[in-house]
């Protein structure tokens, strides 16, 4: 038991380090005042992450450093969609096929849940509608992006980040 303590201990101290360094990193201000109100702002969001019981299972530390390989990927995914848009939208015979596909995800918690719906709506052409008990609702607007939605790869990555 001593050693889940401490454990957690360890995670909410990484998290801490790791959110004051971004922090102190982008903001380039070291006045008193703001420096003051950064560490209020940072007590404050460990304590609120604390209590809702973030650090029970997962790690959120880990979770922000699988999250660039990701977005790396969803990038290139972003492109890719973007690029089959404007080729619907610019064809005369305008070939679309709306589809709303259900599917239950891989994704063990609500934070891999949430990053694999803001992904699919991220992408054109995909829109989350609904999360709901372990499943999803998303709209395509062809049954080509319901079939890559299906395939499950952005399920697969979104829980290799917060499902470790």
């Amino acid at each position: 038991m001593q050693t889940q303590s401490a454990n957690k201990t360890l995670r909410i101290l990484l998290l801490g380090a790791f959110l004051a360094a971004a922090w102190l990193l982008w903001s380039g201000l070291y006045k008193p005042l703001l420096l003051g109100l950064g560490a209020f702002s940072l007590v404050l969001c460990l304590w609120l992450a604390q209590r809702i019981g973030a650090f029970e299972e997962n790690s959120p530390l880990a979770t922000v450093l699988n999250l660039p390989r990701f977005w790396g990927w969803l990038l290139v995914e972003i492109a890719k969609s973007s690029i089959d848009v404007a080729r619907i939208v610019l064809d005369p015979k305008l070939p679309i096929s709306p589809t709303v596909v259900d599917f239950k995800t891989i994704c063990k918690g609500p934070i891999g849940q949430v990053i694999l719906g803001n992904a699919i709506t991220l992408s054109p052409g995909t829109v989350t509608l609904d999360v709901y008990q372990g499943g999803l609702k998303v709209h395509c607007l062809t049954e080509q992006g319901a079939e890559s939605i299906l395939s499950g790869e952005a399920d697969r990555r979104a829980a290799a980040i917060t499902d470790y």
